[in-house]
């Protein structure tokens, strides 16, 4: 798939580094002030990166946030907007936290924003939304959709493995939302974009053949993860919605979020959370046939077919040096057994986990999830 062509289609550019430079992106903002972003981990990268563009002319800068971990937040968002009143352009130097920081700023200074990506660690880099912490809590608020995704493949490739992984499980749990979104298109009458199924449904799959390449650390491995994470984000936007890119598995890790957040925790990693909520997604697909009758069952039975089993996933998370199992994320039992109840009330959305609720099936599957997840 040419992601270059199909990004232009949505007015993005992914470009690719040549010879260590960005022509088409220096090109773009040769007559623009360039704030670039980073944070005390990616400065690394954002300082060659300001050397680069200065080469070509490009009048930028750097704003280095001080922290390792930067959090998304209304303080975070409110000093990158100072830094970046007298500029055009903010360029993030990073991956989730930074790219959202700065689509979130450039929205509300009404400047373009762009992301020099170092890791495939999720695939926010596309999307018009940004989610951010707000009185304790996660909020999704709108955001400057990035005009230019820069990528180098040898930076890409040599990010630590379990944001690797993050990447990976984001990727592999459109295998579930997909599947959520035909069984709410069979049984509520939701309504569904073949086309943007389709789309997503196509990365994935060349994602999940070019997963050899990936733990051999190859860089097509890494292409096709990255290539399947931009697209995540044109999915959304053809849809209109999250749909092809959230289902239960990412109503179960927002749920995990707010426990972590209500205790003050650092928050793992999103793909991490997702990989283990589609593990558990599948697991409730698979084993859905030896559940108690109810209307539709055979129609969610069918849609089920062919997908991956959870044993996969855990075993790709695995190779991939990511948590297997929940309570390696730090979080009580007691959280992650509610989690199974209550995680589908979060969005007003027809999934697995909310079938499982509201036809009695989760009080007969709670102790088997409980041995195998936790």
């Amino acid at each position: 798939m040419d992601i270059s062509a199909l990004s232009a289609r949505f007015h993005i550019n992914a470009e690719r580094v040549q010879d260590g430079k960005f022509p088409v992106f220096c090109g773009r903002v040769k007559e623009k002030r360039v704030l670039l972003v980073s944070d005390a981990v990616t400065r690394r990268f954002a300082e060659p990166l300001l050397a680069s563009l200065k080469e070509c002319g490009v009048d930028a800068a750097l704003f280095c946030l001080p922290e390792e971990e930067p959090v998304a937040d209304e303080e975070t968002v409110a000093r990158v907007m100072a830094a970046g009143k007298e500029y055009d352009y903010l360029l993030a130097v990073g991956s989730g936290t930074l790219n959202d920081l700065c689509k979130r700023s450039g929205f509300l200074l009404r400047k373009e924003s762009g992301v020099y990506a170092t890791a495939p660690s999720m695939d926010g880099y596309t999307s018009g939304v940004t989610p951010l912490i707000e009185k304790g809590f996660k909020i999704t608020r709108d955001a400057q959709t990035a005009s230019d995704v820069l990528m180098d493949f040898s930076v890409l490739k040599a990010a630590p493995s379990v944001m690797i992984g993050a990447g990976v499980g984001d990727i592999l749990a459109k295998y579930c939302c997909l599947t959520d979104w035909r069984i709410s298109r069979d049984l509520k009458g939701e309504k569904y974009n073949e086309e943007a199924a389709s789309l997503m449904y196509n990365a994935v799959r060349a994602c999940a053949d070019s997963l050899p390449a990936l733990f051999a650390g190859r860089e097509e491995g890494v292409e096709k993860l990255m290539e399947a994470l931009l697209i995540s984000g044109y999915a959304m936007v053809i849809a209109g919605s999250s749909r092809p890119a959230s289902g239960a598995e990412h109503h179960m890790s927002h749920f995990l979020e707010m426990d972590f957040l209500r205790r003050g925790e650092r928050i793992p990693l999103h793909g991490i959370k997702v990989g283990l909520g589609t593990a558990v997604s599948l697991y409730l697909y698979h084993t859905l046939g030896r559940r108690a009758e109810f209307k539709g069952k055979d129609v969610v039975l069918r849609e089920a077919e062919g997908l991956p089993s959870c044993e996969f996933v855990l075993d790709t998370l695995g190779k991939l040096g990511c948590p297997t199992r929940f309570s390696e994320l730090d979080v009580s039992k007691e959280t992650v057994r509610t989690m199974f109840f209550e995680a589908y009330k979060i969005r007003d959305r027809f999934t697995i986990l909310a079938l499982y609720n509201e036809e009695g099936l989760m009080k007969d599957a709670v102790e088997e999830l409980m041995e195998k997840f936790y």
